[in-house]
């Protein structure tokens, strides 16, 4: 099921697709204040990854081919905007599916792996309490198979197919992404990068209408 917000956009009753994708310590519910700030109305969805995936093992492989379902739903070419493991996903799908993709925002994104924060990032999730992981849909184990399942991913040779106009985002205190932020949108060919003064990593979160002023200017 489609998570969804409907807002008709006063351009002869068409209504543009955007599709907000919530990293790992998230879910959909992550993007509603972005959401709400939004000035030019669309047709916004936000799924639940986890929900998607429900029923087969949490691998990223898993996970790919359900999120990839689930883009393939909408006949018309979407908006992807997608944060950490969503901005991954987003970019993966574009990837292989570069004509279904109208603009993309990729929000603190990884484009290869950095395989020693994701095993520092597994050491965490150790320590973290089980009770913390229900709150999201999943389980512990669930999200330390998940990680562990990204850690060869490299999307560097695929990055040429990229040619939708695609807007970087990175908060300037996400000292874990900024890096690999600049390069990402270095690579691409219609790219353009924004860093986020004064913000961390999760930037819908952190300041929703700042990032709503963003997406706005960009979509439109």
């Amino acid at each position: 099921m489609k998570e969804r917000l409907i807002l008709h956009n006063g351009k002869g009753g068409d209504s543009m697709t955007s599709i907000f994708v919530h990293g790992l310590g998230q879910n959909s519910s992550s993007w509603e204040e972005t959401m709400l700030f939004i000035g030019e109305p669309n047709q916004m969805y936000q799924p639940d990854l986890f929900d998607l995936v429900k029923g087969e093992e949490l691998t990223y492989k898993n996970l790919y081919t359900a999120f990839s379902e689930y883009i393939d739903e909408f006949h018309e070419p979407v908006n992807l905007v997608g944060l950490s493991l969503g901005a991954i996903l987003a970019l993966n799908y574009t990837i292989d599916h570069p004509e279904k993709v109208h603009s993309l925002v990729l929000i603190a994104p990884q484009y290869k792996m950095p395989k020693f924060l994701l095993k520092i990032q597994n050491i965490v999730f150790r320590f973290i309490p089980k009770s913390s992981f229900q709150k999201l849909g999943s389980s512990k184990s669930d999200f330390i198979r998940l990680t562990k399942s990204m850690i060869d991913l490299d999307f560097s040779q695929g990055l040429k197919r990229i040619g939708c106009h695609t807007l970087v985002v990175c908060g300037e205190k996400d000292k874990a992404n900024k890096r690999a932020s600049e390069q990402l949108a270095a690579k691409l060919s219609n790219a353009e990068i924004l860093i986020v003064q004064g913000v961390g990593h999760e930037i819908n979160t952190e300041a929703p209408e700042k990032l709503a002023s963003l997406l706005t200017d960009f979509l439109k």
